[in-house]
């Protein structure tokens, strides 16, 4: 059934999959490549600082064993002289120590970087279960961990043996040098030999990384119906999203017509069309669309605009041409500054007869240019 429903998944995994499993804990990881990093970091400490470690741990071994009478009739003397010798110990070995773990914090970087869930920590009850167990071991999963188990072995092992083989003359010969100086070459050796093995680690972990990629990767893979579900819940039902539309426009209708009052000017279709302009020359270049609508809306735009003196100027044209080429808030195009400037100066006109009891303005033939 496993392998049925995988067969299935054949999309790659969206960004927020992705994520998901990041919050999990699930994210590409190679032990390989953490052992390989970690093993030539102490390979190169200890091949390029053990003969200094080796000589100051031999100092201090020596000092260990160098007391007086009375320390070594004092009760309390061997555990505070332990306790010194512990912390001494671990300053010597400090820098070898803090190699290993940068290289541990630095090598998941490379693949999958760093992630911390706590998700991760809680128990995972799935695992006790001896039936999916079962299903693990005999998976494809299962049979590619034991072929890596067993490439392991069989590089590490080998590498090993390599590595003594070579060695031998040397190992023997350090019986026969002096305590320093044999604890020098020891270190030295033994920092050779990690960096052998770290070098077989690398070549396993050249593999591995790539293949742990694709596993996560395969594994994170969603079905067409998974996918199809993601993007109804980003985008939400089709319903509800028709009534939040539907919400949307009543708010910026209800916004719109708080603006036609302080409209200079509704241009007309006459009954078809209704666009409100306004014009002011401290905040725009140009007369900028406050209000536009049709039919309906349109017939509330003028009411409103009757009911505030707001002049209406028939333009069937010009109203279909701004309905069509402004949004709310947009300036007028360039191509219309003509005609609508006719309109503000006969706004302009009637404003001035209205203020002085002269007769209205005759209302202007407004024509639009021909379309280039």
């Amino acid at each position: 059934m496993a392998e049925q429903d995988r067969d299935q998944r054949t999309e790659r995994a969206t960004p927020r999959r992705i994520e998901e499993a990041r919050r999990r804990g699930e994210v590409p990881r190679s032990r390989d490549l953490t052992s390989a990093a970690v093993l030539l970091a102490a390979g190169v400490g200890l091949y390029g600082l053990g003969g200094v470690v080796g000589g100051r741990l031999l100092g201090m071994m020596r000092d260990a064993f160098t007391f007086t009478r009375a320390e070594a009739l004092d009760e309390g003397m061997p555990a505070l002289a332990f306790g010194r010798a512990v912390g001494e110990a671990l300053l010597i070995c400090a820098p070898l120590f803090g190699l290993t773990l940068v290289a541990a914090l630095l090598a998941p970087l490379l693949i999958g970087g760093w992630n911390f869930s706590s998700e991760a920590l809680g128990p995972n009850w799935e695992r006790l279960d001896p039936v999916r167990g079962l299903q693990r071991l005999f998976s494809v999963t299962g049979l590619i961990e034991l072929a890596k188990s067993l490439a392991r072995f069989a590089v590490v092992g080998g590498t090993g043996v390599l590595v003594l083989w070579s060695q031998s003359d040397a190992l023997l010969a350090l019986g026969n040098e002096p305590l320093e100086l044999a604890i020098g070459h020891a270190m030295g050796l033994a920092g050779l030999a990690l960096i052998a093995l770290a070098g077989s680690t690398v070549l396993i972990a050249a593999v591995d990384a790539p293949l742990s990629l694709w596993q996560h990767q395969r594994d994170l893979r969603m079905t067409r119906q998974e996918m199809r579900d993601e993007v109804r819940e980003n985008e939400g039902n089709p319903e509800v999203r028709g009534r939040i539309r539907t919400r949307q426009q009543v708010i910026a209708r209800s916004r719109m017509m708080q603006e036609v009052p302080r409209a200079d000017v509704v241009v007309t279709n006459p009954t078809h069309y209704a666009v409100a302009l306004r014009y002011d020359e401290s905040r725009s270049r140009a007369p900028v669309v406050v209000a536009k609508g049709r039919d309906l809306v349109a017939a509330r735009i003028r009411a409103v605009a009757a009911e505030h003196d707001v002049p209406l100027l028939e333009a069937p044209p010009l109203a279909r041409a701004l309905h069509t080429a402004c949004d709310l808030g947009d300036e007028i195009p360039a191509r219309l500054y003509a005609a609508v400037a006719q309109v503000l100066a006969y706004v302009f006109q009637l404003r001035a007869a209205r203020a002085s009891g002269a007769p209205t303005p005759a209302t202007p033939r407004i024509e639009l240019p021909l379309e280039p």
